[in-house]
């Protein structure tokens, strides 16, 4: 298994964390895809967005796999008036990761972190390690702590 920012992270913080990889295609790497590549619940497997806020600059939002981002929640959750999603080609130099690999873990630098709310039901959530074709499970309590990010409705 290639070692990614976020898998070292979670290494040097001493976590029960488990490392799942996939086979992937460049037509499989949204999260539900991946959510039957693993065979866990869409639900379970969240997605790492980034966006851009009007008063805070980027911030990171951790959703559902199979939900859709609501960009007011998402603007009342991190301060702003308004966020807008931050173009694909723009992911790898904001955060050092590509689409469809992209961690809340281990960016180039630490952005404001919001994690869905409805991740709290779980005793532990999935979520990519850096790279298309491998995921964390971890708990949400833990990746909130990691990423020192809030709980917030977001869709």
């Amino acid at each position: 298994m290639k070692k990614t920012n976020a898998v070292r992270i979670l290494e040097s913080l001493n976590l029960q964390f488990e490392l799942l990889e996939y086979e992937f295609s460049e037509d499989e790497i949204d999260a539900v895809s991946v959510a039957n590549k693993i065979s866990a619940p869409p639900e379970m497997v969240f997605k790492t967005l980034v966006a851009f806020g009007d008063k805070t600059g980027y911030v990171v939002f951790v959703i559902p796999g199979n939900a859709e981002l609501n960009l007011k929640k998402a603007a009342l959750a991190s301060g702003n008036k308004s966020v807008e999603m931050i173009k694909a080609k723009d992911l790898l130099s904001v955060t050092g990761y590509i689409r469809g690999g992209c961690s809340p873990i281990g960016m180039i630098k630490k952005f404001p972190t919001y994690i869905e709310e409805t991740s709290q039901l779980f005793d532990f959530i999935y979520f990519s390690a850096g790279i298309r074709g491998m995921q964390v499970k971890l708990s949400p309590l833990e990746l909130s702590e990691i990423t020192l990010s809030e709980f917030s409705n977001l869709i």
